[in-house]
Protein backbone atom coordinates (compact mmCIF):
# COMPACT_ATOMS: atom_id res chain seq x y z
CA UNK A 1 0.00 0.00 0.00
CA UNK A 2 1.35 3.35 -1.06
CA UNK A 3 1.39 5.70 1.68
CA UNK A 4 0.94 9.73 0.57
CA UNK A 5 0.96 12.54 2.76
CA UNK A 6 -0.13 15.49 1.65
CA UNK A 7 0.37 18.96 3.10
CA UNK A 8 -0.60 22.56 3.19
CA UNK A 9 1.63 25.13 1.81
CA UNK A 10 1.13 28.71 3.15
CA UNK A 11 1.65 28.84 6.46
CA UNK A 12 2.85 25.04 7.11
CA UNK A 13 5.16 24.93 4.50
CA UNK A 14 6.11 28.57 3.81
CA UNK A 15 6.05 31.55 5.84
CA UNK A 16 3.16 33.57 4.79
CA UNK A 17 3.02 35.79 7.58
CA UNK A 18 6.50 36.84 7.37
CA UNK A 19 5.88 37.14 3.42
CA UNK A 20 2.42 39.27 3.93
CA UNK A 21 3.87 41.53 6.60
CA UNK A 22 6.88 42.45 4.88
CA UNK A 23 4.95 43.69 1.94
CA UNK A 24 2.67 45.68 4.41
CA UNK A 25 5.29 47.20 6.12
CA UNK A 26 6.78 48.23 2.56
CA UNK A 27 3.45 49.71 1.87
CA UNK A 28 1.62 51.38 4.73
CA UNK A 29 4.60 51.28 7.18
CA UNK A 30 6.37 49.25 10.16
CA UNK A 31 3.44 50.85 12.40
CA UNK A 32 0.42 49.13 10.89
CA UNK A 33 1.87 46.02 9.45
CA UNK A 34 1.00 44.13 12.57
CA UNK A 35 -2.43 45.16 12.71
CA UNK A 36 -3.63 45.27 8.57
CA UNK A 37 -2.11 41.34 8.82
CA UNK A 38 -4.56 40.80 11.24
CA UNK A 39 -7.24 41.99 9.04
CA UNK A 40 -5.60 40.18 6.09
CA UNK A 41 -6.19 36.69 7.40
CA UNK A 42 -9.93 37.95 8.11
CA UNK A 43 -10.79 39.02 4.40
CA UNK A 44 -8.94 36.33 2.57
CA UNK A 45 -11.17 33.43 3.55
CA UNK A 46 -14.19 35.55 2.94
CA UNK A 47 -13.15 36.18 -1.00
CA UNK A 48 -12.31 32.98 -1.40
CA UNK A 49 -15.63 31.39 -0.26
CA UNK A 50 -17.39 34.44 -2.57
CA UNK A 51 -15.65 34.12 -5.29
CA UNK A 52 -14.47 30.08 -5.37
CA UNK A 53 -14.06 30.24 -8.74
CA UNK A 54 -11.08 32.99 -9.57
CA UNK A 55 -7.31 32.46 -9.23
CA UNK A 56 -5.30 32.97 -6.08
CA UNK A 57 -3.26 36.20 -8.03
CA UNK A 58 -7.09 37.63 -7.88
CA UNK A 59 -7.96 36.58 -4.45
CA UNK A 60 -4.84 38.27 -2.96
CA UNK A 61 -5.18 41.48 -5.40
CA UNK A 62 -8.68 41.75 -4.08
CA UNK A 63 -7.95 41.38 -0.15
CA UNK A 64 -5.12 44.05 -0.59
CA UNK A 65 -7.29 46.75 -2.09
CA UNK A 66 -10.08 46.12 0.30
CA UNK A 67 -7.37 46.32 2.92
CA UNK A 68 -6.30 49.62 2.12
CA UNK A 69 -9.87 51.12 1.19
CA UNK A 70 -11.57 49.80 5.01
CA UNK A 71 -8.24 51.32 6.51
CA UNK A 72 -8.90 54.95 5.03
CA UNK A 73 -4.81 54.08 2.66
CA UNK A 74 -3.93 54.79 -0.59
CA UNK A 75 -1.78 51.86 -2.45
CA UNK A 76 1.21 53.21 -4.25
CA UNK A 77 0.56 53.24 -7.97
CA UNK A 78 1.25 50.02 -9.33
CA UNK A 79 1.09 47.84 -6.75
CA UNK A 80 -2.09 46.41 -6.32
CA UNK A 81 -0.38 43.34 -7.44
CA UNK A 82 2.33 43.32 -4.76
CA UNK A 83 1.32 40.33 -2.67
CA UNK A 84 0.79 38.18 -5.95
CA UNK A 85 4.34 39.70 -6.77
CA UNK A 86 6.47 38.79 -3.69
CA UNK A 87 4.70 35.15 -3.47
CA UNK A 88 7.22 33.68 -4.65
CA UNK A 89 10.12 35.23 -2.26
CA UNK A 90 8.31 34.27 0.78
CA UNK A 91 10.04 32.48 3.05
CA UNK A 92 10.47 28.66 3.48
CA UNK A 93 10.28 27.64 7.46
CA UNK A 94 13.86 26.04 8.72
CA UNK A 95 12.40 22.54 9.73
CA UNK A 96 11.12 22.10 6.32
CA UNK A 97 13.41 20.59 3.79
CA UNK A 98 15.09 18.36 5.89
CA UNK A 99 11.30 17.42 7.48
CA UNK A 100 10.34 16.27 4.27
CA UNK A 101 13.26 14.31 2.92
CA UNK A 102 13.34 12.45 5.94
CA UNK A 103 9.93 11.68 4.98
CA UNK A 104 10.23 10.42 1.62
CA UNK A 105 13.45 8.44 2.46
CA UNK A 106 10.92 6.66 4.72
CA UNK A 107 8.78 5.79 1.57
CA UNK A 108 6.11 8.00 1.57
CA UNK A 109 5.11 10.08 -1.06
CA UNK A 110 4.12 13.53 -0.60
CA UNK A 111 1.50 16.58 -2.37
CA UNK A 112 0.18 19.66 -2.00
CA UNK A 113 -2.98 20.42 -1.39
CA UNK A 114 -3.33 24.57 -1.85
CA UNK A 115 -5.28 27.42 -1.99
CA UNK A 116 -3.21 29.04 -4.78
CA UNK A 117 -2.36 28.88 -8.69
CA UNK A 118 -0.13 26.95 -10.67
CA UNK A 119 3.38 29.52 -11.18
CA UNK A 120 2.61 30.30 -7.70
CA UNK A 121 2.99 27.21 -6.26
CA UNK A 122 5.46 26.04 -8.82
CA UNK A 123 7.77 28.43 -7.53
CA UNK A 124 7.35 27.80 -3.96
CA UNK A 125 8.02 24.01 -4.52
CA UNK A 126 11.37 25.49 -6.32
CA UNK A 127 12.22 27.19 -2.91
CA UNK A 128 11.52 24.28 -0.61
CA UNK A 129 13.75 22.24 -2.91
CA UNK A 130 12.11 18.46 -2.30
CA UNK A 131 10.59 17.07 -4.94
CA UNK A 132 6.56 16.56 -4.84
CA UNK A 133 4.62 13.52 -6.15
CA UNK A 134 1.59 15.84 -6.56
CA UNK A 135 0.18 19.39 -6.28
CA UNK A 136 -3.78 20.19 -6.14
CA UNK A 137 -4.34 24.19 -6.58
CA UNK A 138 -7.49 25.88 -5.84
CA UNK A 139 -7.15 27.95 -9.33
CA UNK A 140 -7.39 24.89 -11.40
CA UNK A 141 -10.22 23.03 -9.37
CA UNK A 142 -12.48 25.98 -9.05
CA UNK A 143 -12.84 25.63 -5.44
CA UNK A 144 -10.74 27.12 -2.11
CA UNK A 145 -10.43 24.93 1.29
CA UNK A 146 -12.20 24.52 3.70
CA UNK A 147 -14.32 23.12 0.88
CA UNK A 148 -13.47 19.25 0.74
CA UNK A 149 -12.95 19.48 -3.16
CA UNK A 150 -8.87 19.04 -2.69
CA UNK A 151 -9.30 16.18 -1.01
CA UNK A 152 -11.97 14.65 -3.23
CA UNK A 153 -9.83 15.39 -6.29
CA UNK A 154 -6.34 14.10 -4.73
CA UNK A 155 -8.60 10.74 -4.05
CA UNK A 156 -9.41 10.31 -7.78
CA UNK A 157 -5.77 11.37 -8.90
CA UNK A 158 -4.48 8.47 -6.34
CA UNK A 159 -6.78 6.19 -6.38
CA UNK A 160 -8.35 4.30 -3.17
CA UNK A 161 -5.93 2.11 -1.65
CA UNK A 162 -4.03 4.37 0.23
CA UNK A 163 -2.23 5.47 3.47
CA UNK A 164 -3.28 8.79 3.59
CA UNK A 165 -2.15 11.80 6.65
CA UNK A 166 -2.73 15.37 5.78
CA UNK A 167 -0.41 17.89 7.52
CA UNK A 168 -1.41 21.32 7.80
CA UNK A 169 -1.36 24.32 10.35
CA UNK A 170 -4.22 25.53 9.64
CA UNK A 171 -7.54 24.26 11.36
CA UNK A 172 -10.10 26.11 9.84
CA UNK A 173 -8.85 25.19 6.10
CA UNK A 174 -7.50 22.06 6.59
CA UNK A 175 -7.57 20.12 9.84
CA UNK A 176 -11.34 20.74 10.43
CA UNK A 177 -12.21 19.63 7.12
CA UNK A 178 -9.58 16.54 6.96
CA UNK A 179 -11.53 15.65 10.14
CA UNK A 180 -15.38 15.71 8.90
CA UNK A 181 -13.65 13.54 5.96
CA UNK A 182 -12.00 11.01 8.53
CA UNK A 183 -8.17 11.73 7.04
CA UNK A 184 -5.98 11.36 9.75
CA UNK A 185 -4.35 14.59 10.26
CA UNK A 186 -0.86 16.69 11.92
CA UNK A 187 -1.29 19.70 13.03
CA UNK A 188 1.74 22.06 13.15
CA UNK A 189 0.78 24.26 15.73
CA UNK A 190 3.76 27.01 14.69
CA UNK A 191 1.41 30.07 16.60
CA UNK A 192 1.26 28.28 19.82
CA UNK A 193 -2.35 28.39 19.47
CA UNK A 194 -4.75 26.41 22.18
CA UNK A 195 -5.08 22.59 22.11
CA UNK A 196 -7.41 21.12 19.52
CA UNK A 197 -8.91 18.13 19.62
CA UNK A 198 -9.68 17.58 15.63
CA UNK A 199 -6.22 16.52 14.71
CA UNK A 200 -4.86 13.03 15.49
CA UNK A 201 -1.33 14.48 16.24
CA UNK A 202 0.17 18.20 17.21
CA UNK A 203 3.74 19.14 16.53
CA UNK A 204 5.44 22.41 16.57
CA UNK A 205 7.32 21.52 13.22
CA UNK A 206 8.23 19.56 10.75
CA UNK A 207 11.29 17.88 12.83
CA UNK A 208 9.30 15.00 13.98
CA UNK A 209 7.37 14.94 11.18
CA UNK A 210 8.27 11.10 9.35
CA UNK A 211 8.19 9.29 12.95
CA UNK A 212 4.91 10.83 13.61
CA UNK A 213 3.72 9.79 10.13
CA UNK A 214 5.15 6.38 10.75
CA UNK A 215 2.79 6.03 13.78
CA UNK A 216 -0.35 7.36 11.96
CA UNK A 217 0.04 4.71 8.90
CA UNK A 218 2.43 2.05 9.96
CA UNK A 219 5.17 0.50 6.92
Amino acid sequence: MERWATFDCYGTLVDWNAGIHRELEKLFGVELADSLLVRYHELEPQIQADNPGVSYREVLTIALETLAAEAGLTLPEGETSALARSLPEWPVFDDVHDGLAEARAGGWRIGILSNTDRDLIDASMDAIGVHFDLSIVASEIGSYKPSQRHWEVFRQRVGGDVGHVHVAQSLFHDIAPASELGIPSIWINRLEEPDDGRASRTLVSLARLASTLDELVPK
